[in-house]
């Protein structure tokens, strides 16, 4: 058995390796460069399996000592929505906020509700059992588009900034909604939630609204230790505590963590960017949260691309995720189409923006982390390896194009 150290070892030696690949001689974005790297590497390490010459049983072992669930939720995440939230203008988030508000709510529920009655006769074409509700499960945890990815992604590409605000304020607070919404449907789906509005109603009023003003207290409480001193060393261990004992805190009293942090970092970044913090600070404060940024979503693309090792990817399941591809975008594009055109009499859209909020919906590692969560049984490896082909392509196809999508929004807009 592997240490801790051993492990984290081993990933961030990875890691530097594949990014510096990257940089050196492909020149992909990053996080896609390494996460390919690392994908084609599994492959061809399952490739020289098949045939036996290499026996990835010891590598697979060694994979499968990364809790990945554990690691992404309760470990990245909050680091990695801090980061994100702290370079958010709070100013632009709230010209848009019912556009937000509406596609990170009503917009995943839509976008759940067709995905799982559509997928639900998909794995029945092809004689690949998964009951509704878990079909409802897979729906929720793959219709948020992914915070990590997503800003990651648009800031290197270039898309309009009214779309990338949307986009990104969005992914910000959607995933904290469906964590939410996939504790409450996998309750139910397992038999320890009752399936009643109400006690789903109860659960979304203590995670998601108690989050938030749980975030709001935690940023407040921030925003004035920082505010009384004047020592970037101890005001970054001050945003370090917030992080780990903020989202420790909402964990422990059954609040969303994921909205707590984002709340806090939406306030640090800006009301505490502005009033509590020397240029000294602030200049430490963003290089240091970037560092983090950069190091984590290495990390975490790495991760993505070699758990693929641990996938069992029958003809069926890989003849189900082709048609489910296809069908989280078109979910995506009513999810986000409906509410804006809805909310065009109120505000102005860009000609292109439900092309560009569609296209740019990243799926990433919370999908990933959410499906990994599932307990065993038949129905969790059909939902991987859907879960797992969505991604990729997500990450692969789209995030390689969206920065075309958006240029060619710009060229049409002359």
């Amino acid at each position: 058995m592997m240490s801790l150290f051993d492990l984290v070892s081993i990933l961030l030696s990875l890691a530097a390796l594949f990014a510096y690949f990257n940089h050196r001689f492909i020149g992909l974005p990053n996080g896609i460069g390494i996460m390919l790297i690392g994908l084609l590497m599994s492959l061809i390490l399952v490739a020289l399996s098949k045939l036996g010459w290499f026996n990835t049983d010891q590598i697979a072992a060694i994979v499968s000592q990364v809790d990945f669930d554990e690691t992404v939720m309760n470990g990245m995440l909050s680091f990695l929505l801090f980061a994100g939230a702290l370079h958010v203008n709070i100013n632009r988030l709230a010209a848009v906020k019912d556009t937000i508000a509406i596609l990170a709510t009503i917009g995943v529920v839509i976008s759940s509700l067709i995905i799982s009655v559509v997928s639900f006769y998909i794995f029945q074409l092809f004689g690949v059992e998964v009951s509704y509700i878990y079909c409802l499960v897979f729906g929720v945890l793959i219709s948020p588009t992914d915070p990590i990815a997503v800003m990651g992604i648009l800031k290197k590409v270039g898309a309009p900034k009214s779309i990338e605000v949307k986009i990104t304020g969005e992914s910000l607070f959607n995933d904290g909604v469906a964590v939410v919404l996939f504790i409450a449907v996998l309750g139910v789906a397992t038999g320890q939630a009752e399936a009643s509005f109400s006690s789903v109603g109860l659960l979304f009023l203590q995670e998601a609204v108690g989050g938030a003003l749980f975030g709001i207290a935690l940023g407040y409480v921030g925003y004035w230790m920082l505010k009384s001193i004047d020592n970037y060393q101890v005001e970054m261990l001050i945003t370090i505590a917030m992080v780990t004992g903020g989202y420790a805190l909402a964990q422990h009293w059954h609040l969303s963590g994921p909205i707590a942090i984002v709340i806090a970092g939406l306030m640090t970044g800006n009301q505490g960017r502005l009033l509590a913090m020397s240029d000294v600070t602030r200049e430490r404060l963003d290089n240091f949260w970037e560092l983090i940024d950069e190091v984590l979503n290495a990390v975490l693309f790495l991760l993505i691309g070699v758990e693929i090792l641990l996938i069992q990817f029958l003809p069926s399941y890989i003849y189900s995720a082709l048609l489910i591809i296809p069908l989280v975008i078109l979910a995506r594009f009513i999810s986000v189409g409906l509410p804006v055109s809805l909310l065009k009499f109120k505000n102005t859209y860009s000609p292109h923006a439900i092309k560009i909020l569609t296209w740019g919906g990243l799926r990433g590692g919370i999908s990933v982390a959410l499906v990994l969560s599932l307990p065993l049984g038949p129905y969790r490896e059909p939902l991987i390896a859907a879960t797992y082909a969505v991604v990729l392509f997500s990450i692969l196809v789209q995030g390689l194009t969206v920065g075309k999508v958006a240029a060619m929004a710009k060229q049409d807009n002359g």
